[in-house]
């Protein structure tokens, strides 16, 4: 009878648990279109990670990874999701790495999730990100090789934004691409290619007159050139 009864109690107690977290779920399902209805970032993020405690999933934890790094919170993006290479990994969750370890200022490491992605999808735009590293760790060789794929593959309709001012502006990639081009060429002769990165400044100008970078680097190319008085 007491086995019974034990038993009884047991099954009961497991009902009672699943029906709980059901209704949790559920709750939390419903927490999480409230939220993203109302456009409340950190309530999705936290009922996201209710979600997942209650029902872990890959799926979700990517996602959720990619919120925090849409909203500029990298290291809790990757503490989320980790920063190994994994063959498993989604393209979400690459590309989550990728950016993160970019405004970590973690260039080598970004690297290689950028290079996943550009074997995977190769555009101009992972192309120019993949210069700009490049340029970074100093593998100028390789950063040429992605600037010249990515000028072969841009097309005019493509755009990339630029933060260094107060006010963010944008710049064809095409534009984009010639300015770092310029930049990588001076940087691999500083002397024998000095005239040539001008020039490709000034073509980079000449697509887009507005171009902050470009003309700040100009500017301080031709100031090399000319000699200073005494």
């Amino acid at each position: 009878m007491k086995k019974i009864l034990c038993l009884f109690v047991v099954l009961a107690s497991m009902s009672l648990t699943a029906q709980t977290k059901s209704e949790l779920l559920k709750h939390f399902e419903g927490y999480y279109k409230q939220m993203k209805n109302q456009g409340d970032v950190q309530g999705v993020i936290n009922a996201m990670t209710h979600l997942n405690v209650l029902q872990p999933s890959q799926q979700r934890l990517d996602t959720l990874a990619y919120i925090y790094v849409s909203e500029g919170r990298n290291l809790e993006a990757l503490n989320t999701i980790g920063i190994d290479n994994n063959p498993t990994d989604s393209e979400i969750s690459t590309e989550v790495k990728a950016l993160a370890l970019k405004a970590l200022n973690q260039p080598q490491r970004a690297l290689v999730f950028y290079e996943v992605l550009f074997q995977k999808s190769p555009n101009a735009y992972l192309a120019y990100e993949i210069a700009d590293l490049k340029t970074q760790v100093n593998d100028l060789a390789g950063a040429k090789a992605s600037i010249d794929y990515g000028l072969a593959n841009v097309t005019d309709d493509m755009k990339k934004a630029f933060y260094e001012t107060q006010q963010p502006y944008e710049v064809s990639l095409k534009g984009a691409l010639t300015y770092l081009k310029a930049l990588i060429l001076f940087n691999i002769n500083k002397t024998d290619n000095l005239d040539q990165a001008i020039t490709l400044l000034d073509q980079a100008l000449a697509m887009d007159p507005n171009f902050n970078l470009a003309q700040l680097s100009k500017d301080a190319l031709v100031a090399r050139k000319t000699p200073k008085k005494e």
